[in-house]
């Protein structure tokens, strides 16, 4: 085998840097959706908050795919798929996560939140997923990016575990699972652009939200703040069309694991816009936390050479 030449390795380095900062900028862009449904969530209620979003980001992703010359699969089976994405990545945790929020803290609920990265390791280690292989290097990237975020929000959000309501709590869980199989199962579009799969999966979505909110809230009864408007607009197009396209490129670029990694970035980007905007104090754990989650995420997402070698990686024979 020949080996990589050293203007093959800048290209590698290069595109992994590129991939690292497209997930800190989905982080960041969907941690400031927190501080936006806050100010939306008055006048708007949850179920036709989703539905504008998903259905306002269907529509503009079928545009911008439609402009850029692809078009949208037309055999069932891509669809099938493209039905249980938009059920796992916007449907399920987009409103079992609103719910939850009633009822518990969101500081609890934030802790509860970030914990796809943990779901994507055990369902790995349990199904054999991709060889069920996971380095020391990545575990221990999974730990320090949950304990950021404990640093972060404080020991004292964890306090309501066994007062909050537990279904609330269970509820946060299961969409934090849904963010951990929405990945894994989005594996399966490599083959399609990540605009299309984007496109197709948010249009199942909005034609399961549409319907609901039209039902449950009436939305023409509803009298929207101007300011709830543009919230939920901005969360159309920002944190969920745009967003949804790097996503898609992420699971494929990165994987299941080190794209969920972002969920710790994407805590404590929420807790830096409440500190920026909503007038929350600053901590200096705030940005001890931010240290240990970002030293977490490179830990997930770059493999880095160590002095001696890891136990569970296998030693390539010299040749």
């Amino acid at each position: 085998m020949t080996k990589p030449t050293p203007s093959d390795r800048c290209v590698r380095q290069t595109s992994i840097a590129l991939e690292i900062a497209l997930l800190a900028l989905l982080a960041l862009i969907w941690g400031g959706s927190f501080t936006l449904i806050k100010v939306a969530i008055d006048t708007v209620p949850p179920v036709t908050m989703v539905a504008a979003r998903v259905t306002v980001a269907a529509l503009l992703l079928a545009l911008l795919a439609k402009m850029r010359g692809y078009a949208l699969p037309h055999d069932r089976a891509t669809w099938a798929a493209f039905f249980v994405q938009g059920l796992l990545q916007s449907v399920l945790p987009f409103t079992l996560i609103s719910w939850g929020e009633e009822h518990i803290a969101s500081g609890l609920a934030g802790v509860l939140n970030a914990t796809p990265p943990m779901f994507v390791l055990l369902i790995t280690l349990a199904t054999q997923y991709e060889g069920g292989r996971v380095g020391t290097q990545k575990i221990l990237g999974i730990g320090l990016g949950l304990a950021g975020v404990l640093v972060i929000i404080g020991a004292e959000a964890l306090r309501g575990v066994g007062t909050a309501a537990p279904l609330a709590q269970g509820a946060v869980l299961a969409a934090s699972l849904c963010y951990a199989l929405a990945p894994m199962w989005g594996r399966r579009f490599g083959q399609l652009p990540a605009i299309v799969t984007a496109a197709g999966s948010m249009s199942c979505a909005a034609l399961l939200m549409l319907p609901a909110s039209l039902v449950i809230d009436r939305p023409w009864t509803l009298a929207p703040t101007p300011a709830a408007v543009g919230a939920v607009a901005v969360l159309a197009v920002l944190c969920t069309a745009i967003a949804t396209i790097i996503y898609f490129r992420l699971v494929r670029t990165l994987g299941a694991l080190a794209t969920t990694s972002g969920s710790y970035l994407r805590a404590g980007f929420s807790v830096a816009f409440g500190i920026l905007f909503l007038g929350e104090n600053f901590t200096w754990s705030t940005l001890s936390g931010m240290v240990l989650i970002i030293v977490g995420v490179v830990a997930v997402t770059v493999q880095l050479r160590w002095p001696w070698p890891m136990r569970n990686q296998r030693q390539t024979p010299s040749r």
